[in-house]
């Protein structure tokens, strides 16, 4: 389980432009993760357009916001493109980062197994988790009051 006060797991993994994200890379900025279970549905659809319509809270905070589920790359460039994110999605296919993270259902909807949980993790300059909240039901959305304060405050 990841807490607040540890260093980040390291990862890389690719955009939707294929190009490879490594979070070791981004030390320097505040960074926020987002995980989420699937593209195209309601809820992760809700989430994700909220923090685009949102994004200058997030540069103002010096923050890079990255999205991550285990939905191909190329799923995750049309549901990019089809909702105009400005921010990366990365695809963890391979399901490998959202383990290190530990936000992965063994079972979703049943029959679905290795989906991310939604997750958000407030990762610092320095790469210590600043803030961590996974979440059990896929319903619910992360508290992106307590987010956004985290990010203020390191700013």
């Amino acid at each position: 389980m990841i807490t607040v006060g540890q260093q980040a797991p390291n990862f890389t993994l690719h955009n939707t432009a294929k190009e490879a994200v490594t979070l070791e890379n981004l030390k320097g900025k505040n960074v926020l993760l987002l995980f989420f279970p699937l593209a195209f549905t309601g809820v992760c659809t809700k989430e994700l357009c909220s923090v685009r319509d949102n994004i200058a809270t997030y540069n103002n905070a010096n923050a890079v916001v990255l999205g991550i589920s285990v939905d191909s790359m190329f799923s995750l460039a049309k549901f990019k493109e089809e909702q105009g994110l400005n921010f990366d999605l990365l695809s963890d296919f391979n399901k490998e980062v959202s383990t290190a993270y530990d936000c992965v259902y063994n079972d979703f909807i049943g029959w679905m197994k290795g989906v991310s949980k939604r997750s958000a993790f407030v990762i610092d300059k320095e790469g210590i988790v600043k803030y961590a909240e996974v979440l059990e039901s896929a319903g619910d959305l992360p508290n992106f009051e307590a987010i956004n304060a985290t990010l203020i405050s390191l700013a």
